[in-house]
């Protein structure tokens, strides 16, 4: 077995690779660790963890990524980190690790990642530990990722001699339990199959409308949702019907769409590293849902919705297929504007993802006005993860393909110094841009279809590019409806107000091109 030793960085060092055994000495001696700052940290022993897999659950060597996650909580490590408290954790890349081989590791093994990065104030006695193996590529989740391999949780004690861990079971799959009221629509895309070389399919929760069974000749509207980071179709499994409030009785199909792949949150734009999952949506699954629900196969009758990065995947589709969506109603998306990239400029020489300009660290995060995660924190908890976190998802979606086979990097992980040509690389996604470049051919296919609402005070930092996106859609004399709501953050934005008001004008966009519903289809039997 081999391990791959890694810089801050992430890159592989340029040097032979060393084998595990050369580096599986136990550290009983303290240790005097210089700081990144320059000072010197205090001296402690850092303790050491045996881990294998069985071959019950695993019988071929393996090469990836193997995590010990700590945690001071009862419940298990491996569902952490948590984004907001993140407790720490380890990670290393392996090569032909052999089923029952020993791996020694420990926060000073040769190429181990550590979060947080400056590791020697972090005293381990007491805390639950469990490891990991990354055994599915495919899965952007780690700890509960499907195939994956994990151990029983273990104490860390006094004791001195290593921890025995064993990677015994294996995450399954949560099967979609379809209910009376919602169905699974599962898709095999040739287009995607094509792209990764193997079967790919596009999934959603349909959720059927109140009267469909009472009504077999009746057609609906539909209303598509993206969940944000981390959502799945999961989330619109129901045991009931949604009972619509409107005077006209207006029912929709209601789907949520699964956004996840391998790499993160595709946000359903065709992409470079994550294939054509746009193009596949509209002439893959769209003409599927036609052909096996009592749809309305009119743009006229397809709405759109999102949160956070479903917000942004929403708007994008409505934008990149504006004949095939009759509206877009997006609630706080990912940065529409790269000018102010969560308050960052990516255009602009010498910018820095983790310093501001006067020196100060960058927040990711804020909570009442006030910087609750910083940029570079956050950043590297996710480049001890590896690929599938929210800022990676970034790069899949907006960069090119590296010559390695991953995504371009933005900015460097150790520094946040950003990458002026990768930063260019992006304005085919900047939607502010892309709106203002294609605006002549878009206005008329646009009217009355755009609607956006942000916090003011958004958790993220993210109504400085909506503030920017309202502006220049102004400049253009769109119809465009841009809210910017006082007060209100990335979770209080959503009250029942905003959600009734999204419904009641996704309703009446529908009945002015259907004013004759509910008859439609009842009499014609199409």
């Amino acid at each position: 077995m081999k391990v791959i030793p890694t810089t801050p960085g992430g890159c592989r060092r340029r040097r032979p690779v060393i084998l595990a055994a050369a580096i599986a000495v136990f550290i009983a001696a303290p240790l005097t660790i210089v700081t990144a700052a320059g000072g010197v940290a205090p001296e402690f022993a850092a303790p050491e963890f045996a881990v294998t897999f069985s071959r019950a659950i695993r019988e071929q060597p393996f090469s990836g990524r193997v995590y010990l996650f700590f945690s001071r909580q009862t419940q298990e490590p491996r569902r952490g980190p948590n984004w907001f408290h993140p407790e720490p954790f380890l990670s290393l890349d392996v090569t032909d690790w052999q089923p029952g081989e020993e791996l020694r590791l420990s926060p000073r093994t040769d190429g181990v990642l550590t979060f947080p990065r400056d590791f020697s104030d972090i005293r381990l006695r007491g805390y639950h530990v469990q490891a990991v193996a990354r055994f599915n590529p495919h899965s952007r989740q780690v700890g509960t990722g499907p195939g994956n391999g994990y151990s029983d949780v273990e104490r860390v004690s006094a004791d001195d001699s290593p921890l025995s861990l064993t990677i015994g079971r294996i995450i399954r799959d949560q099967p979609f339990g379809e209910t009376e009221w919602t169905k699974l629509l599962r898709v095999r895309s040739a287009l995607l199959s094509d792209f990764y070389g193997r079967d790919v399919f596009l999934q959603g929760a349909v959720v059927l409308p109140a009267g469909y069974r009472d009504h077999p000749q009746r057609k609906y509207p539909t209303i598509f949702t993206v969940p944000g980071f981390g959502g799945t179709h999961h989330r619109a499994r129901r045991q009931n019907p949604v009972l619509e409030q409107n005077e006209r009785g207006v029912e929709f199909f209601r789907i949520m769409l699964d956004p996840s792949c391998p790499l993160g949150h595709h946000v359903f734009a065709d992409s470079a590293n994550n294939g054509p999952v746009g193009e596949a949506l509209v002439t893959e699954f769209l003409r599927a849902f036609d052909r096996q629900f009592r749809s309305i196969p009119e743009a006229r009758a397809r709405f759109l919705t999102g949160h956070s990065s479903g917000g942004w995947s929403t708007l994008w589709l409505q934008v990149a297929y504006p004949d095939v969506f009759g509206g877009v109603w997006s609630t706080a998306p990912d940065p529409v504007d790269f000018r102010d990239f969560q308050r960052i400029n990516l255009y602009r020489p010498d910018e820095n993802m983790y310093v501001g300009p006067q020196g100060e660290r960058r927040p990711i995060a804020q909570h009442n006005g006030r910087p609750v995660l910083s940029y570079d924190d956050f950043a590297w908890m996710e480049h001890v993860l590896g690929p599938g976190g929210q800022l990676h998802s970034f790069e899949a979606v907006f960069s090119p393909r590296g010559p390695d086979g991953t995504p371009l990097r933005l900015w460097d992980r150790e520094t946040g110094i950003i990458d002026t040509d990768v930063a260019r690389s992006w304005e085919p996604y900047d939607l502010r841009l892309q709106l203002e470049r294609r605006w002549d051919g878009l206005a008329s296919r646009l009217q009355g279809k755009l609607h956006v609402f942000m916090g003011s005070e958004d958790t993220f930092l993210l109504d400085g590019a909506t503030r920017l996106l309202k502006e220049s859609l102004k400049n253009l004399h769109s119809d465009a409806v841009v809210e910017i709501h006082p007060g209100k953050d990335h979770s209080t934005l959503m009250t029942s107000q905003l959600r009734d008001r999204i419904r009641r004008e996704m309703t009446d966009a529908f009945l002015k091109s259907f004013p004759e519903w509910p008859m439609l289809g009842d009499q014609s039997g199409q």
